[in-house]
Protein backbone atom coordinates (compact mmCIF):
# COMPACT_ATOMS: atom_id res chain seq x y z
CA UNK A 1 0.00 0.00 0.00
CA UNK A 2 1.21 3.51 -0.74
CA UNK A 3 2.01 6.00 2.02
CA UNK A 4 -1.39 7.58 1.38
CA UNK A 5 -4.12 4.92 1.19
CA UNK A 6 -6.55 5.63 -1.63
CA UNK A 7 -10.22 5.73 -0.58
CA UNK A 8 -13.35 5.85 -2.72
CA UNK A 9 -16.28 7.59 -1.02
CA UNK A 10 -19.63 6.70 -2.61
CA UNK A 11 -22.66 8.71 -1.49
CA UNK A 12 -25.48 10.41 -3.36
CA UNK A 13 -25.45 13.43 -1.00
CA UNK A 14 -23.07 15.97 -2.63
CA UNK A 15 -22.66 17.94 0.59
CA UNK A 16 -21.66 14.87 2.61
CA UNK A 17 -19.35 13.68 -0.18
CA UNK A 18 -17.55 17.00 -0.20
CA UNK A 19 -17.26 17.12 3.59
CA UNK A 20 -15.89 13.58 3.78
CA UNK A 21 -13.47 14.19 0.94
CA UNK A 22 -12.00 17.24 2.66
CA UNK A 23 -11.92 15.67 6.13
CA UNK A 24 -10.36 12.37 5.05
CA UNK A 25 -7.81 14.21 2.91
CA UNK A 26 -6.84 16.23 6.00
CA UNK A 27 -6.41 12.88 7.79
CA UNK A 28 -3.75 11.82 5.30
CA UNK A 29 -5.78 9.81 2.78
CA UNK A 30 -6.07 10.14 -0.98
CA UNK A 31 -9.79 10.46 -1.65
CA UNK A 32 -11.87 9.98 -4.79
CA UNK A 33 -15.65 10.34 -4.78
CA UNK A 34 -18.62 8.91 -6.66
CA UNK A 35 -22.28 9.88 -6.51
CA UNK A 36 -23.82 6.47 -7.17
CA UNK A 37 -23.03 2.81 -7.82
CA UNK A 38 -22.59 3.32 -11.57
CA UNK A 39 -19.96 6.02 -11.01
CA UNK A 40 -18.30 3.81 -8.38
CA UNK A 41 -18.06 0.92 -10.86
CA UNK A 42 -16.48 3.23 -13.41
CA UNK A 43 -13.91 4.42 -10.86
CA UNK A 44 -13.15 0.85 -9.77
CA UNK A 45 -12.56 -0.08 -13.38
CA UNK A 46 -9.91 2.57 -13.89
CA UNK A 47 -8.22 2.94 -10.49
CA UNK A 48 -7.11 0.82 -7.56
CA UNK A 49 -8.49 1.63 -4.13
CA UNK A 50 -7.45 0.50 -0.67
CA UNK A 51 -10.94 0.91 0.81
CA UNK A 52 -14.49 1.91 -0.13
CA UNK A 53 -16.69 4.09 2.08
CA UNK A 54 -20.09 3.16 0.71
CA UNK A 55 -23.56 4.53 1.47
CA UNK A 56 -26.29 1.91 1.74
CA UNK A 57 -29.27 3.86 0.41
CA UNK A 58 -28.67 5.40 -3.00
CA UNK A 59 -30.89 5.94 -6.05
CA UNK A 60 -30.73 3.04 -8.46
CA UNK A 61 -28.38 0.32 -7.27
CA UNK A 62 -28.00 0.26 -3.49
CA UNK A 63 -24.73 0.00 -1.64
CA UNK A 64 -25.66 -3.50 -0.45
CA UNK A 65 -26.21 -4.65 -4.02
CA UNK A 66 -22.93 -3.09 -5.14
CA UNK A 67 -20.78 -4.72 -2.47
CA UNK A 68 -22.47 -8.09 -3.01
CA UNK A 69 -21.74 -7.82 -6.73
CA UNK A 70 -18.10 -6.91 -6.09
CA UNK A 71 -17.65 -9.93 -3.83
CA UNK A 72 -19.17 -12.25 -6.46
CA UNK A 73 -16.65 -10.87 -8.95
CA UNK A 74 -13.81 -11.75 -6.56
CA UNK A 75 -13.00 -8.15 -5.61
CA UNK A 76 -11.84 -8.16 -1.99
CA UNK A 77 -11.34 -4.41 -1.52
CA UNK A 78 -12.41 -3.61 2.07
CA UNK A 79 -15.78 -1.87 2.40
CA UNK A 80 -17.07 0.34 5.21
CA UNK A 81 -20.83 0.83 4.90
CA UNK A 82 -22.59 4.04 5.91
CA UNK A 83 -26.21 3.49 6.89
CA UNK A 84 -28.99 5.67 8.25
CA UNK A 85 -30.51 2.52 9.74
CA UNK A 86 -28.47 1.31 12.68
CA UNK A 87 -30.53 -1.63 13.94
CA UNK A 88 -28.82 -5.00 14.47
CA UNK A 89 -30.68 -6.46 11.47
CA UNK A 90 -29.41 -3.66 9.23
CA UNK A 91 -25.85 -4.14 10.45
CA UNK A 92 -26.04 -7.89 9.90
CA UNK A 93 -27.37 -7.30 6.38
CA UNK A 94 -24.24 -5.31 5.61
CA UNK A 95 -21.97 -8.12 6.79
CA UNK A 96 -24.04 -10.70 4.91
CA UNK A 97 -23.54 -8.81 1.66
CA UNK A 98 -19.77 -8.65 2.17
CA UNK A 99 -19.03 -5.44 4.10
CA UNK A 100 -16.11 -5.35 6.54
CA UNK A 101 -17.60 -2.77 8.92
CA UNK A 102 -20.49 -0.35 9.22
CA UNK A 103 -21.11 3.10 10.66
CA UNK A 104 -24.57 4.48 11.39
CA UNK A 105 -25.50 8.01 10.38
CA UNK A 106 -25.15 10.56 11.84
CA UNK A 107 -21.56 9.87 12.84
CA UNK A 108 -18.50 11.70 14.10
CA UNK A 109 -16.00 12.01 11.21
CA UNK A 110 -13.22 11.20 13.67
CA UNK A 111 -14.80 7.82 14.32
CA UNK A 112 -15.02 7.23 10.57
CA UNK A 113 -11.29 7.92 10.23
CA UNK A 114 -10.52 5.56 13.13
CA UNK A 115 -12.59 2.76 11.62
CA UNK A 116 -10.98 3.26 8.21
CA UNK A 117 -7.52 2.95 9.77
CA UNK A 118 -8.56 -0.17 11.70
CA UNK A 119 -9.86 -1.87 8.55
CA UNK A 120 -6.72 -0.95 6.61
CA UNK A 121 -4.54 -2.40 9.36
CA UNK A 122 -6.45 -5.68 9.19
CA UNK A 123 -6.34 -5.72 5.39
CA UNK A 124 -2.59 -5.20 5.15
CA UNK A 125 -1.37 -7.42 7.96
CA UNK A 126 -4.16 -8.92 10.05
CA UNK A 127 -1.75 -10.17 12.74
CA UNK A 128 -3.34 -11.44 15.94
CA UNK A 129 -2.95 -9.39 19.09
CA UNK A 130 -1.69 -12.46 20.92
CA UNK A 131 1.60 -14.25 20.14
CA UNK A 132 1.69 -15.59 16.60
CA UNK A 133 0.86 -19.26 16.22
CA UNK A 134 2.62 -21.67 13.93
CA UNK A 135 0.86 -22.37 10.62
CA UNK A 136 -2.15 -24.63 11.08
CA UNK A 137 -3.30 -27.38 8.73
CA UNK A 138 -6.85 -27.29 7.40
CA UNK A 139 -7.17 -30.41 5.29
CA UNK A 140 -4.97 -30.09 2.22
CA UNK A 141 -4.19 -26.45 2.94
CA UNK A 142 -2.21 -24.53 5.53
CA UNK A 143 -3.06 -21.20 7.13
CA UNK A 144 -0.19 -18.91 8.12
CA UNK A 145 -1.47 -16.54 10.87
CA UNK A 146 1.56 -14.26 10.53
CA UNK A 147 0.99 -13.68 6.81
CA UNK A 148 -2.78 -14.08 6.88
CA UNK A 149 -2.62 -16.49 3.94
CA UNK A 150 -4.28 -19.84 3.20
CA UNK A 151 -2.08 -21.95 0.93
CA UNK A 152 -2.34 -25.33 -0.73
CA UNK A 153 -1.35 -27.30 -3.79
CA UNK A 154 -3.97 -25.33 -5.72
CA UNK A 155 -2.32 -22.02 -4.82
CA UNK A 156 -3.15 -19.28 -2.32
CA UNK A 157 -6.78 -18.82 -1.30
CA UNK A 158 -7.71 -15.17 -1.15
CA UNK A 159 -9.10 -13.98 2.18
CA UNK A 160 -10.54 -10.59 3.00
CA UNK A 161 -8.93 -8.66 5.84
CA UNK A 162 -11.82 -9.56 8.11
CA UNK A 163 -11.64 -13.25 7.20
CA UNK A 164 -7.89 -13.34 7.78
CA UNK A 165 -8.31 -11.56 11.13
CA UNK A 166 -10.99 -14.04 12.21
CA UNK A 167 -8.98 -17.08 11.17
CA UNK A 168 -5.85 -15.66 12.81
CA UNK A 169 -7.66 -15.14 16.11
CA UNK A 170 -8.99 -18.69 16.03
CA UNK A 171 -5.67 -20.20 14.90
CA UNK A 172 -3.68 -18.55 17.67
CA UNK A 173 -6.04 -20.20 20.16
CA UNK A 174 -6.70 -23.38 18.18
CA UNK A 175 -8.62 -25.96 20.20
CA UNK A 176 -9.94 -23.26 22.55
CA UNK A 177 -13.54 -22.11 22.42
CA UNK A 178 -13.86 -18.38 21.69
CA UNK A 179 -17.07 -16.61 22.58
CA UNK A 180 -18.72 -14.37 20.03
CA UNK A 181 -17.74 -11.40 22.20
CA UNK A 182 -14.07 -12.46 22.09
CA UNK A 183 -14.25 -12.80 18.34
CA UNK A 184 -15.89 -9.40 17.87
CA UNK A 185 -13.11 -7.78 19.91
CA UNK A 186 -10.45 -9.61 17.86
CA UNK A 187 -12.08 -8.30 14.67
CA UNK A 188 -12.07 -4.74 15.99
CA UNK A 189 -15.88 -4.56 15.92
CA UNK A 190 -16.90 -5.07 19.57
CA UNK A 191 -20.35 -3.53 19.01
CA UNK A 192 -21.20 -5.57 15.91
CA UNK A 193 -23.38 -8.07 17.76
CA UNK A 194 -23.52 -11.86 17.87
CA UNK A 195 -25.35 -12.29 14.56
CA UNK A 196 -22.71 -10.27 12.75
CA UNK A 197 -20.02 -12.62 14.10
CA UNK A 198 -22.09 -15.60 12.92
CA UNK A 199 -22.20 -14.07 9.44
CA UNK A 200 -18.42 -13.62 9.39
CA UNK A 201 -17.97 -17.24 10.46
CA UNK A 202 -20.33 -18.41 7.71
CA UNK A 203 -18.35 -16.47 5.10
CA UNK A 204 -15.06 -17.93 6.32
CA UNK A 205 -16.43 -21.48 6.32
CA UNK A 206 -17.20 -21.15 2.61
CA UNK A 207 -13.47 -20.78 2.00
CA UNK A 208 -11.94 -23.28 4.42
CA UNK A 209 -14.49 -26.10 4.71
CA UNK A 210 -14.97 -28.93 2.18
CA UNK A 211 -18.68 -28.77 3.10
CA UNK A 212 -19.64 -25.54 4.91
CA UNK A 213 -22.94 -27.14 5.97
CA UNK A 214 -21.00 -29.79 7.93
CA UNK A 215 -18.03 -27.84 9.35
CA UNK A 216 -14.98 -29.94 10.04
CA UNK A 217 -12.47 -27.32 11.13
CA UNK A 218 -14.42 -24.26 12.34
CA UNK A 219 -16.95 -25.82 14.67
CA UNK A 220 -19.83 -24.35 16.67
CA UNK A 221 -19.90 -25.06 20.39
CA UNK A 222 -23.49 -24.58 21.44
CA UNK A 223 -24.13 -21.72 23.89
CA UNK A 224 -20.38 -20.98 24.02
CA UNK A 225 -19.01 -19.86 20.67
CA UNK A 226 -16.64 -21.28 18.08
CA UNK A 227 -13.48 -23.38 18.04
CA UNK A 228 -10.91 -24.05 15.33
CA UNK A 229 -9.83 -27.70 15.18
CA UNK A 230 -6.97 -28.02 12.67
CA UNK A 231 -6.16 -31.33 11.07
CA UNK A 232 -5.34 -33.22 7.90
Amino acid sequence: MSEQPHLLVVDDDPRLRSLLQRFLADQGFRVSVAGDAAAARQALGSMTFDLLVLDVMMPGETGLSLVESLRRQGQEVPVLMLTAAGSPDDRVAGFEHGADDYLAKPFDPRELAQRVRAILRRATAAPPATPVAAPVQLGSRWFDPERGELRGADGTQRLTGGEAALLSALAVRAGEVLSREDIAVALGTPDAGERAVDVQVTRLRRKIEPDPREPRFLQTVRHRGYVLRPGA
